[in-house]
């Protein structure tokens, strides 16, 4: 039986790590073997090549590439093994920040990310996307008190409003997977919310 694929999605500064080990905790609670991962990242390369984009500066296209690059390993190496095995995957984003970052906040076109999005998984989707959305304004002064930002958290806030747009249009595009919380609301608000979303697919 084929596992459960969750990502979590949203500006930088909208909160989603908060709730990571709080979301496996409910799966394991369910009885589920649960994987976390993120991106970049999740393998060996993956990492290493999560160094390079957020710390190196390099051409739009370069950095679109190389997180599909990263991609690609990640589904062949972690996420689809667990699938497979029938695990709760959960990863701290996929494929919507890419045309959430590279397209909304660089200008990409996303015809071009589309045919890689097609190429690197075209069978494979997310069965749920949360995407935690806030304010710039709640974003910008979380992300003040990061103590060493990478070089996406250093930009505009232009950029990040962009990213914010990306990111709703894409929800809009897809109601039946992404869908939409408010992660400027408590705690506790935010994750009663995200219980209701999860709970009919445990």
């Amino acid at each position: 039986m084929r596992g459960l694929f969750i990502t979590l999605e949203g500006v930088d500064g909208a909160g989603k790590s908060s709730h990571t080990e709080w979301l496996a905790d409910y799966f394991r609670s369910l009885g589920h073997t649960v994987l976390l991962t993120r991106e970049p990242g999740g393998t060996p390369v993956g990492e290493r090549l999560r160094e390079i984009v957020l710390h190196e500066p390099m051409h739009a296209e370069t950095e679109a590439l190389i997180m599909f690059a990263a991609r690609r390993e990640h589904l062949a190496q972690v996420i689809l093994p667990a699938l497979a095995r029938g695990e709760v995957v959960i990863s701290d984003r996929f494929t919507d920040a890419s045309f959430a970052y590279q397209c909304g906040g660089r200008g990409l076109p996303e015809a071009r990310l589309e045919i890689l999005e097609r190429w690197v998984h075209e069978t494979t989707q997310p069965d749920l996307t949360l995407l935690f959305d806030v304010p710039d304004e709640v974003a910008r002064a979380r992300l003040a008190a990061a103590r060493s930002p990478d070089r996406f958290e250093r930009e505009s806030q232009d950029f990040f409003e962009r990213v914010r747009a990306a990111y709703l249009r894409r929800a809009a595009r897809h109601p039946e997977r992404i869908r939409v919380i408010d992660g400027s609301r408590s705690l506790a608000e935010v994750r009663a919310a995200v219980a209701t979303m999860v709970e009919t697919l445990g």
